[in-house]
């Protein structure tokens, strides 16, 4: 009786993962554009950024006034809004983005967990099939005798 076929063998999945590792915005960025980006986002998704931008868009502010509705109103959107709620919609972003990274490697990690623990019961579940194996073969032999 070959026992070949009671040796484990550990899912492959598991050293792809441990070669891999965890997957993030700085491995992914590689080109000089991506982090010249990246860099550009990081700087201006900022609520200081946020606040240079709304103390710029103020200089204009009183020629604004002086245009009247229609101007005053041009400056308000297309100055202040543009300049102040993108940095301040960038910083809710990047805000969100680092939570979703903090659940997704949570995620990783319980999958991590979960494939050592399958490869585990994937090693006693041979184990076991071996001894039954072994105990019906002593138990079939000794009937036999």
């Amino acid at each position: 009786m070959s026992s070949d076929h009671h040796f484990h063998i550990p899912n492959p999945r598991l050293s792809e993962r441990q070669r891999e590792g965890v997957i993030t915005t700085v491995k992914a960025m590689q080109s000089f554009n991506r982090r010249f980006a990246l860099f550009i986002t990081r700087v201006v998704g900022t609520m200081w950024c946020a606040y240079a931008f709304a103390a710029l868009a103020l200089i204009s502010l009183p020629a604004a006034i002086e245009g009247g509705t229609a101007t005053l109103v041009a400056w308000i959107a297309q100055t202040f809004l543009q300049l102040v709620l993108l940095s301040i919609i960038m910083v809710g972003q990047s805000i969100a983005a680092e939570t979703n990274d903090k659940q997704a490697y949570q995620t990783f990690q319980d999958a991590e967990a979960l494939l050592q623990i399958n490869d585990e019961l994937h090693r006693l579940l041979k184990i076991n099939n071996k001894q039954t194996s072994e105990i019906h073969h002593a138990l079939t032999n000794g009937k036999q005798a």
